[in-house]
């Protein structure tokens, strides 16, 4: 049996090292059996917050069109949200609102709304509050039934300054100019 060299040994242990890193995914990545509907390749991500929720989107570049791979939007009524601390996404607020609700909009397409969440957590890094560097990671899976992506979980990590969402009510554009976002 012969020895690797010094040279294939750190050669293999780099190939490992670099494998593990792109096995986590990313500080901005989506996994999942959602993946067998639409693919989870990430571009950017967009943190939004206000006082009543926050709001992860996670968009892709295809072509001419920029696609909405996964809208996680989490209603924070009664929640104690601060890094470190996992929040329950399932189940519904005290005045009835569904916890989370997941979206995914590609272009050309209908805007699909995913079923109710069933089991499924979020925890932050850092931040949470408007203008903070906002990092953390959710995994999920939704009830079993005829909704869109029944049965299926998705992961996810992100890492953005977390926008303001506001509330308006905001002044309307000089006639004929379309703010950007």
């Amino acid at each position: 049996m012969s020895r690797a060299g010094p040279g294939l040994r750190h050669g293999l242990a780099g190939l490992l090292a670099a494998g593990g890193l792109l096995g986590c995914g990313g500080p901005n990545s989506l996994s999942g059996s959602v993946e067998e509907l639409f693919s989870l390749e990430v571009s950017r991500v967009e943190v939004l917050r206000n006082a009543e929720a926050l709001q992860v989107s996670y968009y892709r570049n295809a072509g001419q069109d920029v696609d909405l791979v996964v809208r996680l939007t989490l209603a924070t009524e009664g929640l104690d949200l601060r890094p470190g601390k996992k929040v329950n996404l399932a189940g519904t607020t005290e005045s009835g609102m569904a916890r989370t609700t997941v979206v995914h909009l590609s272009a050309g397409e209908p805007a699909r709304l995913f079923g109710p969440v069933d089991k499924g957590d979020l925890s932050l890094d850092e931040g949470g509050g408007i203008g903070e560097s906002t990092s953390g990671d959710f995994s999920l899976s939704f009830q079993r039934g005829d909704s869109y992506g029944a049965g299926r979980s998705l992961e996810g990590r992100f890492s953005a300054i977390a926008l303001d969402a506001g509330f308006g009510p905001e002044p309307l554009p000089p006639e004929g100019i379309v703010p950007l976002p």
